[in-house]
């Protein structure tokens, strides 16, 4: 895998991206273990002498991009996001999201960042409870930036703890 990595460098950037990105996204989250790949990823291209950089913007560009469109679901949403899975088969997730929200406000979203699923609930929940669309973008973006450079450190300490 590490010669995989060398060999195609490259690609090590769009799919940090890609990977954060389906990870932001709002139900998708629940079945791609992303943070750990990213991870991987990270400590593998480091034995290739990449920068890490790229792959941080990637990263948080990724992150940012699927809590935009996960918020934008929740606005087109609203009311309808109840009689949808996840929220069928587990309905307490709205009103305890809800209380969540309202009790934190923007950030929740930057707590949440940290938390899988609420990485990409809680984004979806700003959607379907309007909080105001600039000062979710604020929340979405530190949060992407600061979330990307805690899963590249914990990749360069595996690096450095199995390198």
């Amino acid at each position: 895998m590490i010669a995989f990595i060398q060999a195609h460098a490259i690609w090590v950037v769009p799919a940090a991206l890609i990977l954060s990105f389906l990870k932001s996204l709002a139900f998708v989250s629940l079945v791609v273990p992303s943070s750990l790949v990213v991870a991987l990823i990270v400590a593998l291209m480091g034995t290739s002498h990449e920068s890490v950089w790229p792959v941080w913007v990637a990263v948080s560009i990724g992150a940012g991009l699927g809590d935009w469109v996960s918020y934008t679901l929740g606005d087109r949403l609203k009311e309808r996001a109840h009689h949808m899975w996840p929220f069928t088969r587990r309905p307490e997730l709205i009103p305890r999201g809800e209380r969540f929200f309202y009790r934190w406000g923007a950030l929740s979203v930057v707590f949440c960042r940290f938390f899988s699923p609420l990485r990409a609930t809680v984004p979806l929940l700003c959607g379907i409870f309007e909080m105001p669309w600039l000062t979710f973008q604020v929340a979405n973006w530190i949060s992407a930036f600061i979330w990307a450079g805690v899963v590249l450190l914990i990749g360069e300490g595996v690096l450095h703890v199995f390198g």
